[in-house]
């Protein structure tokens, strides 16, 4: 067993955090792959193991996690979060309660000094300033400690090290002030209180905002129906979705949602499933047709029987789809994590350097409060949360707005590279054409009218399992025309069929077919050829050895494939068309939809030698099919796109799952990776020179020129922000849609 388990996971303060939530998994024995989403506090763990033998390692780690195992559990950690986000919110207010009087009061030269008469008031302050650490900052000094039992430093390393220094060093002040010169004797506890306020203020906006990240998921969950009404001994009842079995037979009335995957048994209707493929106009259903869960009945009442339930329902696959490429990471997310992890222990060298260089090069009496607080104001401002959360919050946004499109992108890798895409190859049948054949058209010999054509070929083809011959009978069956009675009926592979009726020989078939037979075709080739320009597929028909007609069947293309090209096009994209069909067919689907390169006549297993050699020029490709014979190409691209109605060997080839089976959400994955990666790379940018530009100024590198000291509650406050910054940022992409999107 190879499962996939998610984990809520608690303790975790910043990117740091997950270099070391990540190890842990991953050394625990059967975990092959492990990913944290830091923005959501979850990890995404697949392998042989147990559940409880994560949580246990997570815990001698110094972090708790549980397993969500179900949408309740989902539930519950949202509650969970809520109650936590109000907590927060508290601790910030009685921490700001403490440390805003205090700043106030000190600026305008109303508290006491720190001689003998003003030293009860000051330890009352200290005092007061301690609860404030345990309350309001408690969380900071245990993740410290924890962190420190581990061999490892975060976020809380550094807040614990920088507000505990400045409490420490007040309260040194206060009861043995003649330790140092009177220029340096300045308690910090308001810097300390204020800090802590700051940095739970930045955590509550920060959750208020990471908590839309995560609508497209809720969305998803709102579509499930909670009751089924199924018929058991002849008597309906309403039963939870839980308790629906396999070929249970379920009613559904005009406005339900249909509560899992079926088929239909009696009735016909039709059925909204715009959540499915995006598409707004209702479908029309009858017996033998395929529902699907969370679609909407608009008319009609219908009983079905129940194909796929729980888990296995298409909706809870795509839910678990897009929680699966939420909580992925693409090149540009590891290679954060990486930094990260190190980032940490260089800031507490760099803290220690500093403290030493003030101390040793400084001069004047308040030498030692600068480096007092230049090394705390360094810990402060160094905390790389706006880092953590700079790809997993654009990831997250992306990936549900992808969704919102009917386009299911299975890992951020996928979303990364589909923005860097310079050729698309499109599989032709099914992909750029609807897939299934119709006759096209009907020419008849002298004595042989279209009906009586079609009456012939159909009689014959209703023994084969050809897609054209299936096309041929459909034709008859919908013109209610009666079928005669065929003997002898043999398929010859790639060339056609033959039988009798009424003791005639019939052959239909290819040209190779009339050859081998001695039929003389020649006088319809003229009618083949320019069907053959028109995208159609001739087929000549021949009784006794004379031809009776050609019956041409087609394959019609997409209606709105010419728009989708056109909008690749657009966006500076090379389109070829790769199929196993014949050359002149190919040309004309691809002269209709505007494509400009054609392969054509390539056999199923030599389509991913075509993709690959398009790659060995240099070109990064994007192959988008539907078939089972498209697997090979969809797995070698660089990225693979399957059509959402096509075969379930397709779609777990590829990376991309487009639910519409419509070309434009090609285009829009790809603008929607380009905004999304966009985005992450301004979040980097902002979270890098805020650390980058930060460390330097609150070292002190501007005080010997021009006299300036970071305030360590700034500090604070801007580190707060900078994560508030990211959050925000990433959630400008719920309102991107892409150019041209329907």
């Amino acid at each position: 067993m190879n499962a996939a388990i998610r984990l809520s996971v608690s303790g975790m303060s910043c990117a740091a955090c997950v270099a070391s939530v990540e190890g842990a998994l991953i050394g625990v024995t059967g975990v092959s792959i492990a990913n944290v989403n830091f923005a959501e506090h979850t990890a995404l763990v697949k392998g042989d193991v147990a559940a409880q033998s994560l949580v246990d390692a997570l815990r001698t780690a110094g972090y708790d996690a549980a397993e969500l195992t179900s949408d309740e559990d989902v539930a519950e950690k949202e509650a969970a979060e809520a109650i936590h986000y109000k907590q927060l919110l508290k601790k910030a207010a009685f921490a700001a309660a403490v440390g805003i009087p205090q700043f106030v009061f000190g600026m305008s030269g109303y508290l006491p000094g720190l001689d003998s008469n003003g030293q009860p008031f000051w330890l009352a302050v200290g005092v007061l300033t301690l609860v404030v650490l345990a309350y309001s900052g408690g969380r900071f000094f245990t993740g410290a400690w924890n962190s420190a039992k581990n061999h490892n430093a975060n976020m809380d390393t550094l807040i614990a090290l920088g507000t505990g220094t400045a409490w420490v060093y007040s309260m040194v002040i206060v009861i043995f002030p003649e330790l140092v010169p009177a220029m340096a004797q300045h308690a910090y506890f308001e810097a300390a209180a204020i800090i802590i306020a700051f940095i739970n203020l930045g955590a509550v906006l920060e959750a208020r905002a990471r908590g839309k990240t995560s609508e497209a998921i809720k969305r998803l969950i709102g579509l499930q129906a909670k009751t089924a009404r199924v018929v058991r001994d002849g008597i309906e009842i309403d039963i939870p979705i839980e308790d629906v079995v396999l070929d249970e037979t379920i009613r559904v009335r005009p406005g339900e949602r249909i509560a899992v995957d079926g088929v239909i048994i009696d009735g016909h209707t039709s059925i909204d499933e715009s959540m499915l493929t995006g598409e707004p106009i209702p479908v029309q259903k009858r017996v033998d047709d395929e529902v699907a869960a969370g679609t909407i009945n608009k008319m009609g009442a219908f009983l079905f029987m129940a194909k796929r339930i729980g888990r296995d329902t298409a909706l809870s696959q795509i839910i678990d789809m897009v929680r699966t490429a939420q909580a992925s990471k693409p090149a540009i997310g590891r290679m954060v994590d990486k930094v990260a992890s190190v980032f940490v222990p260089s800031v507490m060298i760099i803290a220690v350097v500093t403290f030493l260089a003030w101390m040793n090069f400084g001069s004047g009496d308040q030498v030692t409060a600068l480096a007092i607080v230049t090394t705390m104001t360094i810990l402060i401002i160094a905390c790389p949360c706006a880092l953590g959360l700079a790809t997993p919050i654009s990831i997250m946004v992306g990936i549900g707005k992808a969704a919102e499109f009917g386009t299911l992108i299975r890992n951020g890798d996928a979303l990364q590279q589909a923005g860097k895409l310079t050729t698309i190859i499109l599989d032709k049948t099914g992909t750029v054409t609807e897939g299934r054949p119709s006759v096209s058209a009907l020419v008849g010999s002298a004595g042989w009218s279209e009906t009586r054509l079609l009456q012939w070929a159909a009689s014959i083809e209703r023994n084969s399992e050809h897609p054209l011959a299936e096309a041929i009978v459909a034709a008859a069956n919908e013109k209610q025309i009666k079928f005669l009675e065929a003997e002898q009926f043999i398929a010859i592979a790639g060339h056609g069929v033959e039988a009798s009726i009424d003791g005639k020989k019939v052959y239909l078939g290819n040209r190779k077919l009339m050859g081998d037979r001695d039929i003389d075709f020649l006088p319809f080739e003229a009618t083949a050829l320019e069907l053959e320009r028109q995208a159609q597929t001739p087929m000549f028909m021949a009784i006794d050895g004379k031809l009776a007609g050609v019956i041409s069947v087609a394959d019609v293309i997409k209606s709105d494939s010419s728009a989708a090209i056109q909008r690749m096009h657009d966006a500076g994209l090379k389109v070829v068309l790769l199929t196993g069909d014949n050359r002149i067919t190919a040309t004309a689907v691809a002269r209709e939809v505007g494509i400009d390169e054609v392969i054509a006549e390539v056999l199923p297993q030599d389509k991913a030698a075509k993709v690959a050699t398009l790659q060995a020029q240099g070109e990064l490709v994007g192959m988008v099919g539907d078939g089972i014979n498209d697997a090979p190409a969809l797995a070698c691209a660089d990225v693979g796109f399957a059509l959402g109605t096509g075969t379930d060997v397709a779609i777990e080839s590829a990376d991309i799952t487009l639910i519409r089976g419509s070309l434009h959400g090609v285009v829009d994955a790809i603008a929607i990776s380009k905004a999304t990666v966009r985005n992450i790379k301004q979040n980097l940018f902002g979270a890098f020179i805020f650390n980058s530009l930060g460390i330097p100024i609150a070292a002190g590198i501007l005080y010997p020129f021009f006299g300036l000291l970071l305030n360590p509650m700034i500090a604070g406050g801007a580190m707060a922000m900078s994560s508030v910054t990211v959050v925000s940022n990433a959630n400008r992409l719920r309102f991107f849609k892409p150019k041209g999107a329907l």
